[in-house]
């Protein structure tokens, strides 16, 4: 017996997102989507809607999703970031006002954050949301769900990030579901607490571990 929470990336996107609430429907899986602002300013808001009016959570994942945020500089890297992608969600936000770092590629480093990102997330009350299963279905879009699989088997409660964009990995997803299920796999929409050391701008549990010196 496992426990599982959804989560979808760097989304949404037309070719694969519409194709990932109806499976989750059939499902009946609620999941979070962290949309990168780019993509709802250019023209995702109604897919996010969507995913929302389907009782999915919508999180914020950057503006750009281009550069860690550990790595980059600069007096208003919050608000280009973070908040102007916040202000698009809009009414779609969360209470908790979930956010969710850009890890290059799955990393749980200090290249997650940087100290002034840190101080904006605690004034502004975002709830910081980390992961800790990735199985690469962006590089690997035929083989992932093996390796998803795994991951699940190798811990009790599985926050895991998939990405709905049109790799085609998706594809996989009604498997993937299905064959969780049959495993004696839960799927829940809430999220370990492990995996949010930043809740609501209070740091709950350390994040030394990926804040860049400053």
């Amino acid at each position: 017996m496992f426990e599982l929470t959804l989560s979808f990336d760097n989304g949404p996107a037309p070719e694969a997102t519409p194709g990932v609430i109806e499976t989750l429907r059939r499902a009946g899986v609620a999941a979070t989507f962290f949309v990168v602002g780019e993509k709802v300013a250019a023209g995702g808001f109604d897919l996010c809607a969507r995913a929302h009016d389907a009782g999915h959570w919508i999180g914020n994942h950057t503006w750009s999703h281009s550069t860690p945020l550990g790595l980059c500089h600069g007096a208003d890297l919050a608000e280009r970031e973070i908040d102007r992608t916040q202000r698009l969600i809009g009414r779609l936000a969360h209470p908790h006002r979930w956010f969710r770092p850009f890890g290059g590629g799955g990393n749980l480093d200090r290249r997650l954050l940087n100290p002034d990102v840190l101080a904006h997330l605690a004034t502004a009350r975002f709830s910081c949301v980390l992961w800790n299963a990735v199985p690469r279905d962006w590089a690997d879009p035929d083989g992932w769900v093996e390796t998803a699989l795994a991951q699940c088997a190798a811990r009790h409660w599985t926050l895991m990030v998939l990405h709905d964009l049109p790799t085609g990995a998706m594809r996989h997803l009604p498997r993937f579901l299905d064959t969780v299920q049959e495993r004696g796999g839960h799927f829940r929409q809430d999220f370990p607490p492990a995996c949010v050391p930043i809740l609501d701008g209070r740091v709950v549990r350390p994040v030394g571990n990926y804040v860049a010196a400053a």
